[in-house]
């Protein structure tokens, strides 16, 4: 047996740690306004050399331009220098060495406007944890939202349904009209009915039900208790409101004894399912930033000044504790806050700035959708926008997520606009697979019994409109969107003639 001994050794190696302000500078990206405004509340607490910055600056603005075949981002103000910091960290820079974040950007409080595509009109000190500093329980909009990544929904389907959640209100109801929502996004009311259906079978039961009668009867549904008895009785909520018993009984065609246990099994269900979750709990949605129609037909982007907390730092008073600081004690901590005020006042400027810029090409990539609505999404990812302004692919994640930007269209998280792609025929620009998906719906809800498309007719079509796509890819996005097969259509045509 070989005897213990000791030895010492010297390794050369590369690595990267993170300061506790990196990762401040980090973690502030990933939060929303309404999340930021909580921890700067606790910052201004905590450093006595930080205070708000109430001063009114007029916003910068940032243009783009048409300069050959490339587009930039240029500055209004010749004495206002081209924000080009970065900040090299990312999540994974604790188990890697060569991973990296930019977080770069534009001016912080500033707008963005460049001209859009035609269109044929207009709508009107420490680390942050904000799970730990939240203390709540998982909001009614997370849950929804949770539910719907794993529905198997097709990518427009789903990107309706995203927006519908966030339109529900505290109780868990849909209240806005289907119909004026279908127009904001450009498609049937048919596709907004359909993904609100997919919705109405999440968890709670009853959920985003449009009246209180829709909200019991899914709650029924759910318990197999939806009965013709039942559903008359929904219909006549009025009278048993006025306990007009002797009525009901002959409406719903049931006894005295019958109508008890009925009343009493509406009695055991919830009329407001969202408030399981508490109102007070319930996720505010506040958009990050604004994207508005020019009159000149080009888009302006926003940051959100309403929600955006400025601090900056007290000097004056700073030198004034540090003149009659007496031990070494006392000169660290007023050192320790200037540094840390300092820091986080940058920090809050250049999320700012990258968010805004982030927002900006996210708009220029999918003013399409925009003008036009959903069926005109682009192809595009986080590599596209990061590549296009100079970022780190891990840093344009973090500023997409819970993010939302206010569009003519509706209310968007910036991460709904990312979205795969399908090749052109013609080998021009790609086409969006959620497009593609919608174009092939259409196709089919415009078939009659003579003329029937087979998968391999609806890919001749697409190909003769320059979409490029195989026979298997046609039938997996059908199946995807629950249409039957050619042959189930024109017997369900044939019935229904």
């Amino acid at each position: 047996m070989a005897g213990l001994h000791q030895k010492l050794e010297m390794r050369q190696g590369q690595s990267l740690v993170m300061t506790p302000q990196l990762q401040q500078a980090i973690k502030l990206l990933q939060l929303s306004n309404i999340e930021l405004a909580a921890f700067v509340e606790e910052e201004l607490e905590r450093n006595p050399l930080l205070e708000r910055d109430d001063r009114e600056n007029e916003p910068e603005t940032v243009e783009l331009k048409e300069d050959g075949a490339r587009k930039e981002l240029e500055l209004d103000g010749s004495s206002h220098a081209e924000a080009n910091d970065a900040v090299d960290a990312d999540a994974d820079v604790l188990n890697t060495s060569d991973s990296k974040a930019d977080m770069a950007g534009t001016d912080a409080g500033m707008s963005a406007s460049w001209s859009g595509a035609n269109r044929g009109g207009s709508f009107e000190g420490g680390d942050y944890d904000a799970a730990a500093n939240a203390s709540r329980e998982k909001s009614l909009s997370e849950h929804l939202h949770d539910q719907l990544s794993i529905a198997g929904a097709e990518p427009v389907r789903r990107m309706i349904a995203a927006h519908l959640i966030d339109l529900a209100d505290d109780d868990g109801y849909m209240r806005n009209d289907l119909g004026e929502v279908a127009e904001r996004l450009g498609v049937e009311r048919g596709e907004v009915e359909a993904a609100l259906d997919i919705i109405q079978g999440f968890e709670p039961a009853g959920i985003m039900a449009r009246d209180l009668p829709e909200c019991l009867a899914l709650q029924l549904k759910d318990r197999n208790r939806l009965d013709p008895a039942m559903a008359k009785l929904l219909d006549n909520l009025d009278r048993l409101a006025k306990h007009d018993y002797a009525a009901l009984q002959s409406i719903c065609g049931v006894d005295e004894e019958d109508l008890d246990d009925m009343v009493a099994e509406l009695r055991s269900l919830t009329p407001k399912p969202g408030l399981a979750y508490g109102a007070d709990n319930t996720r505010a949605i506040e958009p990050d930033v604004f994207v508005r129609e020019n009159p000149d037909g080009s888009w302006r982007i926003e940051l959100n000044a309403d929600t955006l907390p400025r601090v900056l730092v007290n000097q004056s008073y700073a030198a004034e504790i540090n003149a009659v600081a007496r031990s070494e004690e006392d000169k660290t901590f007023v050192t320790e806050c200037a540094q840390n005020a300092s820091w986080l006042v940058k920090s809050l400027d250049q999320r700012a700035r990258t968010i805004l810029k982030v927002a900006a090409e996210i708009v220029r990539q999918q003013d399409l959708f925009l003008a036009k609505g959903v069926a005109f999404l682009r192809p595009l990812n986080l590599k596209t926008v990061a590549d296009a302004i100079d970022m780190h692919e891990s840093t344009v994640s973090r500023v997409t997520s819970n993010k939302y930007a206010a569009t003519p269209r509706g209310l968007f998280e910036l991460k709904y606009f990312f979205t795969s792609a399908i090749p052109s025929a013609g080998g021009g620009e790609a086409h969006s697979a959620e497009a593609v998906r919608y174009r092939i719906k259409t196709m089919i809800d415009s078939e009659t019994l003579d003329d029937v498309l087979s998968d391999d007719a609806l890919v001749e079509r697409l190909r003769n409109e320059g979409i490029d796509i195989a026979r298997r890819t046609v039938a997996k996005y059908r199946e995807a969107m629950n249409i039957p097969s050619s042959i189930q259509r024109r017997r369900m045509l044939k019935r229904a003639g």
